[in-house]
């Protein structure tokens, strides 16, 4: 049962001397900095056995603000059924740390490679997965994007393709806005953070790579969640969970001072039994306007009212 809960629910040219300094970026102020993998658990929720060392990884959340909207947009991505991880759930953009997004981090100064190879790393996947660049300083047209993406599909790492195109990275832009690891021994245990950053460029056009994901979409929170409970698209506990505290915003900005009251923080959900059941909860406190859910929704990933459509 946990197995399938955390399988479907978990994905330059710089100056050295100029980000040398960024050490004390401007966005550290939204994260408590004492968090690092240490932080993740160490034993077993329900074994009390010793965790396995999670796989690092990173998620963005990609925002739009839409003129005469009370809510933005956020990039979502639809996963195809035959990914061994969140199997056709929408979720944000994202994947595993590679060690070349360590080493870029390391190589352009950064004492915190853990941090700031996560940050990296969300820039890789979103240009990987949805064919949008975020916070890349340089000629971003469309065909000069496309280049870099299908180059990262073939293997190329980021920091050789930022120095042949020119492009500087803007790791500060990446506001640190959560960070989750399961306490459930699987094969598999991630350690996700999860990023916030503004992208008003509504001619840019996400696309989807026809690898890990079969469909992507814009979208503000809510409507998310609405289509969730409708049974149209499946999301997963993280998902879902955060969905409901972006929902709260009206704007980029106001997601941000958000996070200045609620800093990032780990979340390691844990299993109560209630009177009504079962329920899989996180902290209370952090930011999340919901808690708890009954561990059968979180199963099944959609509401009662039907599944995801077919091929989702």
């Amino acid at each position: 049962m946990l197995a399938e809960i955390w399988q479907i629910g978990f994905g330059l040219a710089l100056s050295i001397k100029t980000l040398g300094k960024a050490a004390a970026c401007w966005s550290y102020e939204y994260m408590d900095t004492s968090n690092s993998n240490s932080d993740a658990p160490a034993m077993d929720a329900i074994t009390g056995k010793p965790m396995p060392r999670p796989i690092p990884a990173s998620t963005l959340v990609i925002f739009r603000d839409q003129p005469g909207s009370s809510a933005p947009d956020l990039l979502m991505v639809e996963r195809s059924a035959k990914m061994v991880f969140a199997a056709g759930a929408a979720v944000f953009p994202g994947g595993r740390v590679d060690d070349a997004d360590f080493d870029f981090a390391k190589a352009l100064g950064h004492e915190d490679h853990e941090e700031y190879g996560a940050r990296i790393a969300a820039i890789r996947e979103s240009i990987e997965e949805t064919g949008i660049a975020v916070a890349v300083d340089g000629n971003l047209d469309a065909k000069r994007v496309l280049e870099a993406r299908n180059a990262l599909h073939d293997g190329t790492i980021l920091a050789e393709i930022c120095s042949q195109f020119d492009w500087q990275l803007e790791l500060e832009k990446l506001i640190p806005f959560s960070r989750w690891c399961p306490p459930f021994a699987e094969k598999r245990v991630f350690d996700t953070r999860f990023y916030m950053i503004s992208h008003d460029d509504h001619q840019a056009q996400a696309t989807v790579d026809e690898t890990e994901n079969y469909n992507l979409f814009w979208g503000n929170a809510q409507s998310v969640l609405d289509r969730a409970e409708a049974g149209e698209v499946k999301i997963i506990f993280p998902t879902k969970r955060n969905l409901e505290r972006l929902a709260q915003f009206g704007s980029f900005d106001e997601a941000v001072g958000h996070t200045r009251d609620y800093p990032s923080v780990m979340v390691s959900p844990h299993i109560e039994k209630r009177e009504n059941g079962v329920h899989l909860c996180i902290p209370e406190g952090i930011g999340y306007p919901i808690t708890s859910e009954a561990m059968e929704a979180v199963q099944r990933g959609f509401s009662k009212q039907g599944g995801p459509k077919e091929g989702q």
